[in-house]
């Protein structure tokens, strides 16, 4: 079991340490896709998995989820969040054992999510449907916005594509990534994804401070839907122009992860900034 760099009271310290800083940012690896992103005071957790409910639910099948990383810290003990996102309705991004817990910690907390996934999101965080703000990225016209501010944070919906660009009844994109502005920030969270045709072009305008990409990449004969490879990540990030690179979704279950080795030997070779994290790490930023 991998034990994280910090957890429980000791990542609560640290994260009080944090919020006195305000000409910064931080950002906390939670393990998979999950982070907890903080700016003066107020506070985002992005794809939060802080639960063991995949290791229960497939135990006794074929796709055991063994865990890899121990747990950073039950969500309960996170009474400070203002919004979550939800990239797509996997359980590993949109966990019920994560987010009725998180529910019940804060009064008045706000979900963004796929418009298309809104019902799972209802049913698997309680909230009621006005704390959630579903988001399109390019949907039919006029008919579900591509944007959502809460707080100091402006969540952009982009497309992301899980292997392909899928789309609900309706039109709707079931899976996202967010392109998150606040202050004079810009920070890019891709969700699940793989690469598809002009996405760099479509991201270089935001000039992305921080890209959050995956790394683990395809794997058909495990039945394992696509993302981006470690390789790939690095080349994304370097098109769209990213100031810095963090890896995501590799070391928490054993059959669906990878080594960051080669997204960091292909991030060397580009000249593109990056910063592994381990789970409970915290990355901060330069002041502006």
């Amino acid at each position: 079991m991998i034990e994280p760099a910090l957890t429980d009271d000791a990542l609560l310290a640290d994260i009080a340490a944090a919020r006195r800083q305000h000409d910064r940012f931080h950002l906390w690896w939670l393990g998979q896709s999950g982070f907890l992103l903080h700016w003066r005071d107020r506070f985002a957790l992005l794809d939060p998995y802080l639960s063991d409910s995949l290791t229960r639910k497939y135990a006794a099948t074929d796709k055991p989820h063994v865990r890899m990383t121990r747990l950073v810290i039950a969500p309960e003990r996170l009474g400070f969040i203002d919004v979550v996102s939800s990239s797509h309705h996997h359980t590993d991004h949109l966990d019920a054992e994560t987010l009725k817990p998180l529910a019940g910690a804060n009064a008045g907390l706000v979900m963004v999510c796929p418009e298309a996934n809104r019902a799972i999101v209802r049913d698997r965080s309680s909230l009621p449907d006005a704390r959630i703000l579903g988001l399109d990225a390019a949907g039919p016209a006029g008919s579900v916005p591509c944007a959502a501010e809460v707080g100091p944070f402006r969540f952009e919906a982009v497309p992301a594509a899980h292997e392909a660009l899928d789309t609900d009844m309706a039109g709707h994109h079931i899976y996202l990534g967010f392109v998150v502005r606040f202050g004079p920030w810009s920070l890019y969270h891709s969700g699940d994804t793989v690469r598809f045709p002009r996405m760099a072009e479509g991201l270089r305008p935001s000039a992305v401070d921080v890209a959050i990409l995956p790394i683990n990449g395809r794997a058909p004969e495990r039945r394992v839907a696509g993302n981006l490879s470690g390789p790939e990540a690095a080349q994304l990030a370097h098109d769209i122009g990213a100031g810095c690179v963090i890896p995501c979704h590799h070391e928490m279950f054993e059959f669906n992860t990878a080594p960051p080795d080669a997204f960091e030997t292909e991030c060397v070779r580009l000249g593109q900034p990056f910063r592994t994290l381990r789970a409970g790490k915290r990355w901060t930023s330069p002041a502006r």
